[in-house]
């Protein structure tokens, strides 16, 4: 990397713009320089260690009317001179831009939390550490998965004379252990990479293996659910995406009615960036805060960036993210709230029966306990949404589904194709408990997360096996 720093390079490349753009041209410029390190495994031994530091630069420019968009990695004089120029050659053959709402003003950048310096700089034999406890903890099985660490630092420019600065770091582990073809799963997500216990994880990946043995085939239809936290991460993620979008909204191809009760009474969503050590700004510098999506029930709001904001005669949120102006303002850091779901002494009812190590927290032990009839699902995949405006998705459970009967998990269950509301199924009498404890969920996405709790769900519609 060049010796300047990312807000001496954010602040040249908007000083270009002007300078091969005229005196109207406007522009901002976001400088990233990411620290990434990933440890893998599997058959249950490292495999890999890769470790990279690169530097990224986003532009967007408006000139003439006209608003176009480009992106480098080569920080030197030369390369930075070609982005500009290719950005404003594309600025001046894209069609005019009337609804371009002008750049943010100067103004504060909220106080993030610090970062935790030892997860910035990790050693590739802290990862390690962790990878080895979670094999061992598996206790034989064989074992595949990975321990990485990120940290990140941000700078800010425009030609209206804003700027801002900002870190973030993270740790994940995510790992599977296999036992007689059946897959086990645990992950989490930290701010800390000291947060991460490896052998707590391999340990749980390991017993839900071992539970998963001889599943049998269900019936499609209604089941009431347990979704662990794996699973409702899915259920957050789409509602973040489709749901309390801006554009859609605005688009009316979200199911957002800001003010009606949509959901249980259970159910409150808060976009909280700066609840771990996340940036404190959005792509277009506006300052980011914790949001109220749905309280208690009743929606309150969608998240904006500045263009849908000035549609819709409100004020940017601070959810601006790149390629805005295709995917709309995504609020990505989507917390869902729990409260108590019941003593954690009903934990010893749902391990009793013919799949024990099916449930590894008193969370989720406390919900199942309450289930006559029903499902333990533990995570949900490659769901795909038929309808937008309803947010109807499709999709297939994944590592591991059990039964439960009068509060027991008895035995595995196949995995199961499901088509379901999610707005339905979370919606006012549907929701019938959730966890005390929101657990963080590892995303690949640039500085998303979700922490969810498990969930009990009085119905999701399960349409047949997951071959059909």
């Amino acid at each position: 990397m060049s010796a300047r720093s990312e807000p001496e390079l954010a602040g040249q490349v908007v000083e270009l713009v002007r300078r091969l753009g005229g005196p109207g041209a406007q522009a901002e410029a976001v400088v990233t320089r990411a620290d990434l390190a990933l440890t893998r495994f599997a058959n249950s031994g490292i495999h890999q260690n890769v470790s990279e530091s690169t530097v990224g630069v986003r532009l967007r420019v408006h000139v003439d009317g006209r608003t176009a968009a480009g992106g480098g990695s080569v920080v030197t004089a030369d390369g930075l001179s070609a982005l500009v120029e290719r950005t404003l050659t594309a600025a001046r053959l894209c069609p005019p831009d009337p609804g371009w709402p002008g750049l943010a003003p100067p103004m504060p950048t909220p106080d993030a939390p610090p970062v935790d310096e030892a997860t910035a700089h990790a050693e590739p034999d802290q990862r390690a550490d962790r990878v080895g406890a979670f094999v061992a903890a598996a206790g034989g099985l064989s074992t595949a998965g990975y321990c990485r660490t990120a940290h990140r630092s941000s700078a800010f420019a425009n030609s209206a004379g804003h700027s801002a600065y900002g870190r973030s770091v993270e740790a994940a582990m995510d790992g599977i252990a296999r036992s007689d073809g059946a897959d086990g799963v645990a992950r989490r997500s930290a701010d800390r990479l000291s947060d991460l216990d490896g052998a707590e994880l391999g340990a749980q990946a390991a017993a839900k293996a071992q539970a998963a043995a001889d599943p049998v085939e269900l019936p499609p239809g209604h089941y009431e659910v347990v979704f662990e936290p794996a699973a409702v991460a899915d259920l957050l993620q789409n509602l973040s995406f489709y749901g309390f979008n801006g554009k859609r909204y605005a688009e009316r191809q979200s199911f957002a009615e800001p003010g009606a009760v949509q959901f249980d009474r259970a159910v409150t969503l808060v976009d909280d960036p700066l609840a771990g050590s996340g940036l404190p700004f959005d792509a277009e510098g506006t300052g980011r805060r914790a949001l109220t999506l749905v309280e208690a029930g009743t929606t309150r709001a969608v998240a904006h960036d500045r263009r849908t904001a000035a549609e819709a005669g409100a004020e940017s949120t601070g959810h601006a993210v790149a390629g805005g102006s295709t995917w709309g303002p995504m609020p990505r850091n989507l917390r869902l709230a729990g409260v108590a779901a019941g003593p954690a002494s009903a934990a010893g009812r749902s391990t009793s029966g013919a799949a024990a190590g099916a449930v590894v927290d008193a969370d989720t032990a406390a919900l199942v306990a309450g289930v006559r009839r029903g499902l333990l699902v533990t995570d949900l995949w490659y769901t795909r949404v038929l309808d937008p405006k309803s947010l109807v998705v499709t999709g297939l459970t994944r590592n591991g589904v059990w039964l439960i009967e009068d509060g027991t998990v008895v035995r595995a269950v196949r995995d199961l194709r499901f088509t379901e509301s999610y707005p339905r199924a979370l919606g006012p009498g549907a929701v019938l408990g959730l966890g005390a404890r929101a657990v963080r969920q590892p995303e690949r996405v640039d500085g998303a997360w979700w922490a969810a709790p498990s969930l009990r769900l009085a119905s999701w519609h399960f349409t047949g096996g997951a071959s059909g």
